[in-house]
């Protein structure tokens, strides 16, 4: 599998405009494995949340949510936003729009394709990109030769509360099932194997079981994901497959390059 151009590939991108910027300015190809909007960031609480809400409401949301305490966190918005929830949304959706629209400057001029993750607005995200940018649902894709299965969507975090970018685990399926045998596959979420799954700040787990199903039964060469931040392992063998977790670019600014 030799690629003519470099592939480069970046995940939980978070806002991080400049470093995008300078990725897609090294040419060749990028892949965007989602997670482009910055809601939270749990190391210094930057973020959409805290610009609208301030950094007192982020404060005790992070502590509920990293306790696992998903319900009180959920209770905590709601009792925020009783008398105030059209003003907040509207404020979230300016946010929303200002950030997608950084983002889609910094990968203009670039050969990118892009999917979403749970972090992500879809529709809000379509709008926003570059004439060279090509948003993926799902499908199969010819990049320089090789063939890549594109799978987007987060698992649900909560039961019973929708959010835009999530998948359940039963559409992850459908998608999969869709694209068929690839080369390579790419996807928000990592398989359901523990060290992939597990962020070791908050022992969050969120791996896929369709995914390993899939991995299992048609052993593409590799399969690159991104989602947790903090794994406890970055890769990972099924068969013969490679999986890889890309990395948390608005940490590292940095993206991982296919090897040829």
């Amino acid at each position: 599998m030799v690629a003519s151009d470099p592939i480069r590939l970046v995940a939980d991108v978070h806002d991080a405009a400049r470093p995008l910027a300078d990725v897609a300015a090294l040419g060749g190809n990028l892949i965007v494995l989602g997670d482009l909007l910055n809601w939270i960031d749990y190391r210094d609480h930057d973020g959409i949340v805290a610009r609208v809400c301030g950094s007192g409401f982020v404060a005790e949301l992070v502590s509920l949510r990293a306790a696992g305490r998903i319900a009180e966190a959920h209770r905590l918005w709601i009792d925020f936003a009783a008398d105030r929830a059209d003003d907040l949304r509207r404020q979230h959706d300016e946010e929303v729009s200002a950030s997608y629209a950084r983002l889609g400057v910094a990968l203009s001029g670039c050969n990118a394709f892009v999917i979403h993750g749970n972090a992500d607005r879809p529709a809000e995200l379509i709008k926003h990109l570059p004439a060279t940018a090509r948003y993926i649902d799902f499908g199969v894709l010819d990049i320089a030769g090789i063939s890549f299965g594109f799978v987007s969507g987060g698992l649900p975090v909560e039961a019973g509360v929708p959010v835009p970018g999530e998948s359940a685990e039963d559409e992850i399926r459908e998608k999969l099932r869709g694209i068929g045998a690839v080369q390579i596959l790419c996807t928000h979420v990592p398989p359901a194997i523990q060290p992939l799954q597990t962020d070791v700040i908050g022992g969050r787990q969120r791996g896929s079981v369709a995914v390993l199903e899939y991995l299992t039964t048609h052993q593409p060469r590799f399969h690159f994901f991104g989602d947790v931040h903090q794994p406890q392992a970055v890769t990972w063998k099924v068969g013969r497959t490679v999986c890889r977790n890309v990395g948390y670019f608005r940490a590292t600014g940095r993206p991982y390059t296919l090897p040829t």
